[in-house]
């Protein structure tokens, strides 16, 4: 017994001693490439003790508490001396990066001081200054700097970049179609799969290595991206142990705490999320629906008696009633940390975000305009107009795990991302319809609740041999998507009679329902050669996606019979106005799906890609990066048009196989300037959504979604205007840089793109359906456009002024559509008099010009990050007119934020962060524009300011 305390007591004792022990990490670079330096030798001078760096150029020393001087040698690189370097227990010294120059004669040495080379961003700087395309990005370090809780806020500050909504990054001016979003070089489908840009303010930045925007192609990126391609690296070995929890809270004063907002209850799990089968279908598990025509005459029948079962389980809330609002909040967590077992490394990472925003739009606009038959007449004239007030309540729950392992050869990791959010809409409208003579005005009342979530797995390897000459990568990953819009509401009464009629439209209640499996693998090898002496690399690998979509929309309309209502939408589904035996004129319902549903498909696809590609420097200072990749892409589609006279069964409706060169050409002058040309094609292609029968209807707005496989035609049929082929967007793309880096991760650069589009695919307006939109193959289009991005300190007015920096980057985009015969005939048609119609107009989805400036103050001694952003984007052509139909432009959004941040406490745990968005108040709005005649609004609604405090605390 005595032997078994000794020997637990020396176990302790040595655990202790261990605990006590600090850790000296860092990473090193080849200055020249950017590249991580493999075997490295990393000598504590006062204890002779060291460490070699592994394949990812990381090492890591473990000491006793004190102060250190290291020695960094390495064949060929000069050595370098770090003093001063600080080790407390249990804690990390951490230098993120290490530059070795090759070794110079007159240098043999470098001595430089431990906070010298601390949290920087010069190892994402020498990345970009070292790429094989253009990229752009920001790092940990800089998200740590200014305090940005989210990646939708990071990446604001890259240059080119808008962010829509919050949420989704658009690049270079050019919309969703032509931007992509990857996740550790992985295609993850986010919560709206039909977007290719996932939602960026899910992640947290305290997981996030670094953000990296391409701007140009290379042949190991999926080809399907034009305007630039996000991907967001997570952390798979965190620097330091940490622990952090984050609150935020949001007012907006135009908002929050109003008294008339709208609401409606609930389910009990709705502040979570998800629906608790509050919203489920009456006729959930029923195949055979019985409807009115077959039960009318006998009501009592079994039949009848299912007919009135269902009709009673509509919930009978059809409108909302005051309550007022709620400020937003948002809370997080996230800890990790690595460590050793048996000299393997191991490493882990846990986010949780909790997020619930409130928004309370007053007097907010949906519009639809056309042009008057007379030419004359040079005032547009109004179809539709709808003003009112509606309540938005969105809940976001997510979570990301990751763990990591690495070996002297190998790394692995596992990631895993849930997503859930929900959404609440509710709405009460005045609306106008003067379309066609049928005049009319009424009170339009909506509901609608909208449960998204997103399940994602991603496992990576990467392999070396022991000479690093060849690597090995690998990635799998499936995901799982869901959206659920169950029971979506709509209500009209004809003022001032206050009755419903089809002439207003019939009460109508919508279940949509899609889920979406997703499928991504690839593997990638590459190996370093010399080529005429001098280094060189071949890549070389294979890509798969599969993709499987199912969608289905349930709708149902409800007869009123004779029924006398008040205007009270709560009082329309009361039990006595509904059918039964004794008032079979009363409201009953009719599922509109039956027999023929042309919004129920299937579609699938699948895309196997080939790559090749070799970086090579033909001349000392010129480096090429050529490459082929070769997509196999085919999409299917299973579905019936509306009138059943076209079916398809697993019908390929897309059969594409292309080739994607790319080439690459990095001039150095100099050791800090690069001018770049680059050279590729890609290729932009339709969702399933777009290359299908569905019509999707968005209640809020009244305006509808057509998928391409319907055709649209005119004049009894005679004239085609659109046939109904979707076909994919090939883009060739030329881009030309200049780049200069500067001190303290200071850069000047300036670009030159053009890009020539064959087939772009846009939103025209439907000509036969008033706010009906649907996608088509246009003209060929050109874009030719210019970047410029300035970001320097002002100490090069005064050395006082070093904490203070100005960034600027600036996007002039000139745009051009050489319009089809069937839209510039459309156009001639119905010009004003005096307008003479051209040949070509704007792209759609393509901004003139996009403007980012910042003025901001940062004292790393004081912990003080300050600045203003400001950002604009240029009146952008959103939907194309036909016929009567004109088209539609956002109109400029002038953005001037505040942000404060300030590190504070005990080892500077405590981060508060004070920002205020949209200081000028300004509105969001989308036009009507027409030769001669005044703008009139299609969408109007006031975001307001928001006011944000957020408080984070590293617990350690």
């Amino acid at each position: 017994m005595k032997k078994i305390l000794i020997t637990s007591l020396s176990l302790f004792l040595s655990i202790y001693a261990f605990a006590q022990k600090g850790t000296i990490r860092g990473t090193i670079y080849d200055e020249g490439t950017g590249e991580p330096l493999f075997g490295v030798a990393v000598l504590v001078v006062e204890s002779q003790t060291g460490a070699v760096t592994d394949f990812d150029g990381q090492f890591e020393i473990q000491v006793d508490p004190g102060t250190y001087s290291l020695k960094i040698s390495f064949i060929s690189y000069n050595t370098i001396e770090i003093s001063n370097v600080e080790v407390g227990p249990g804690k990390v010294a951490l230098f993120e990066t290490i530059k070795m120059s090759e070794f110079t004669s007159d240098l043999e040495t470098v001595t430089v001081s431990a906070e010298a080379i601390r949290t920087t961003e010069a190892a994402l700087m020498s990345v970009k200054r070292n790429s094989a395309n253009l990229l752009d990005g920001i790092s940990n370090a800089t998200f740590r700097q200014i305090g940005d809780g989210d990646a939708a806020a990071a990446i604001k500050r890259v240059t080119g970049v808008s962010v829509e909504g919050g949420k989704y990054v658009y690049i270079r001016g050019l919309g969703d179609r032509y931007t992509k979003t990857i996740l550790n070089g992985v295609e993850v489908p986010g919560l709206d799969p039909d977007r290719n840009t996932i939602q960026m303010d899910i992640f947290p930045t305290n997981v996030i290595d670094n953000i990296i925007v391409s701007k140009s192609f290379t042949a190991e990126l999926p080809a399907d991206f034009t305007g630039g391609i996000v991907n967001i690296e997570t952390k798979d070995f965190p620097e330091e142990k940490t622990q952090v929890v984050s609150f935020t809270g949001g007012y907006n004063p135009n908002m929050h705490f109003k008294n008339n907002s709208l609401a409606i209850a609930g389910g009990s799990k709705d502040w979570l999320g998800f629906d608790d089968g509050t919203r489920t279908i009456p006729t959930q598990g029923i195949d055979d629906i019985p409807q009115f025509a077959e039960v009318v005459g006998n009501p009592n029948s079994e039949r009848g008696q299912l007919f009135q079962t269902i009709l009673r389980d509509f919930n009978p809330t059809l409108g909302g009633t005051a309550k007022t609002s709620p400020m937003d909040f948002a809370m997080g967590y996230s800890i990790g940390d690595q460590f050793n077992i048996k000299n393997k490394k191991f490493g882990y990472n846990l986010a949780f975000t909790y997020r619930n925003e409130t928004q309370f739009f007053q007097d907010a606009e949906f519009n639809l305009y056309g042009k008057p038959r007379d030419a004359s007449d040079t005032e547009l004239e109004a179809l539709e107009k709808s003003k009112g007030n509606y309540t938005a309540n969105s809940v976001l729950l997510g979570g990301i795990a990751g763990i990591a392992y690495k070996s002297d050869f190998t790394k692995i990791k596992l990631n895993f991302l849930r997503l859930q959010s929900g959404e609440s809409k509710v709405g009460q409208f005045n609306f106008v319809n003067t379309n066609l003579g049928a005049e009319f005005e009424a009170d339009q009342y909506n509901i609608e609740y909208s449960e998204k979530s997103m399940m994602n797995l991603l496992l990576t390897g990467s392999h070396y041999t022991k000479n690093r000459k060849w690597q090995f990568d690998w990635k799998v990953s499936p995901t799982k998507s869901t959206i659920e819009d169950p029971d979506v509401r709509i209500t009209r009464f004809r003022v001032p009679e206050n009755t419903i009629g089809t002439e207003v439209g019939l009460p109508t209640r919508i279940w949509r329902n899609l889920e979406e499996e997703n499928l991504f693998g690839n593997f990638d090898i590459s190996k370093d050669y010399l080529m005429a002496g001098r280094a060189a690399k071949i890549r070389f690998g294979a890509a798969y996606v599969y993709k499987n979509r199912d969608f289905l929309i349930e709708d149902f309309q409800f007869n009123t019979g004779n029924t006398v209502f008040d205007g009270d939408p709560n009082r329309v589904l009361l039990e006595e106005n509904l059918f039964s035996s004794t008032n079979r004129n009363g409201i009953r319902y009719d599922p509109t799906f039956i027999p023929i549903n042309p919004n129920q498909f299937n579609a699938n696809l699948n895309n196997k890609a080939g790559y090749v590609s070799t970086e090579f420097n033909p001349f000392t200072n010129l480096r090429a990066i050529v490459g082929l990749r070769v997509e196999k892409y085919e999409q299917f589609y299973t579905g019936t048009n509306q009138t059943n006279t076209i079916v398809f069964d697993n019908e390929k409706v897309l059969d594409d196989l292309d080739f994607f060169p790319t080439v690459n050409l990095v001039q150095s002058v100099g050791t800090n300037q690069n001018i770049r040309l680059a050279a590729s094609r890609t290729i932009a292609r339709p969702s399933f959504k777009e290359l299908s029968f569905a019509e999707i209807l968005d209640p809020l707005t009244g305006r509808s979604f057509v998928g391409s496989l319907f055709p649209e035609t005119t004049n009894g049929g005679t004239e085609i205007l659109w046939d109904g082929n979707l076909q994919a967007t090939r883009i060739n793309n030329l881009d030309l840089r200049w780049e200069k880096f500067l001190q303290r991760s200071e850069i000047i650069s300036g670009s030159v793109f053009y890009k020539t589009f064959d087939n772009p695919i846009e939103m025209v307006q439907f000509l036969s359906d008033p706010g009906a939109f649907q996608p088509r193959n246009v003209g060929d289009g050109t874009v030719l456009g210019v970047e410029l991005e300035v970001r320097k300190s002002l100490s090069m007015f005064s050395p006082k002024l070093e904490n203070f920096f100005f960034n600027t980057n600036l996007t002039f985009v000139e745009s051009s559509i050489d319009m089809a015969e069937s839209e510039f005939r459309s156009r001639e048609l119905t010009a004003r008099e005096g307008e003479v119609v051209g040949r070509t107009r704007q792209m759609a989805g393509q901004a003139p010009y996009i403007i980012n400036f910042g003025f901001s103050y940062n004292s790393m001694v004081s912990g003080l990050e300050a600045g203003v952003f400001y950002n604009v984007q240029g009146p952008t052509l959103t939907f194309v007119g036909f016929g009567n139909r004109t088209d539609t432009y956002t109109v400029p959004f002038h953005s001037l934020n505040l942000n404060i941040n300030k590190t504070w406490g005990k080892n500077d745990r405590i981060q508060t962060t004070f920002n205020v968005t949209n200081l000028l108040d300004d509105l969001r709005q989308e036009t009507f524009r027409m030769y001669g005649a005044e703008d009139e609004i299609f969408t109007s609604f006031r975001p307001g300011r928001r006011i944000a405090l957020r408080f984070r605390y590293t617990i350690w």
